[in-house]
């Protein structure tokens, strides 16, 4: 990717927040009564989970975990590696993921395998976007926000190489001609 490369706005904030709160309300739903674990992904999930969170109003805890398997690049390495590992425990806790673009699925389903080790009451997903042209391993999305297309996007806490995470809107990383 050159220099040249400009974001286009895909989904404004205006959008992503009218997502975060639909998604909100199903989750106030499934789990107000449970103190749930919410599990964020580093480095990309944390706008989104910060959002999330201030939208609900029951008792919850905050966890998050480094995971990588991208590098400086726009694919994914294949090897999924925790660089900053869990503080809390998760067994007999209701813990809910928390990330922001379900792509190869590779990294899910490195984590997933991970906690269920650990025995936690219930494990579930809840994912700003999905990207399944990209799967290539399947991962349940209990709580989706947007299909995107096959494009990269950076913004809302996305990047490419560390740049555009503070973009306020998830744009699409396109070349200029």
């Amino acid at each position: 990717m050159s220099a040249q490369a400009k974001p286009h706005i895909l989904y404004s904030r205006l959008e992503i927040g009218t997502e975060v709160s639909r998604l909100a309300t199903a989750i106030t739903r499934d789990y107000q009564d449970k103190t749930p674990l919410l599990l964020g992904i580093l480095k990309g999930s944390f706008m989104f989970m910060a959002d999330l969170v201030r939208c609900l109003d029951f008792p919850l805890d905050v966890e998050f975990i480094g995971l990588s398997s991208y590098g400086a690049g726009r694919q994914t390495t294949g090897k999924v590696r925790v660089v900053q590992g869990l503080t809390c425990p998760v067994n007999g806790r209701h813990v809910l993921i928390i990330e922001d673009i379900v792509d190869a699925g590779l990294t899910l389903s490195f984590l997933i395998e991970y906690l269920l080790k650990k025995k936690p009451a219930s494990l579930r997903l809840c994912a700003l976007m999905d990207k399944p042209a990209r799967r290539q391993a399947p991962v349940p999305i209990d709580y989706l926000g947007f299909t995107v297309p096959d494009k990269f996007v950076v913004g809302y806490g996305l990047d490419y190489a560390e740049k555009y995470r503070n973009l306020p809107d998830i744009c699409v990383l396109e070349e200029d001609k």
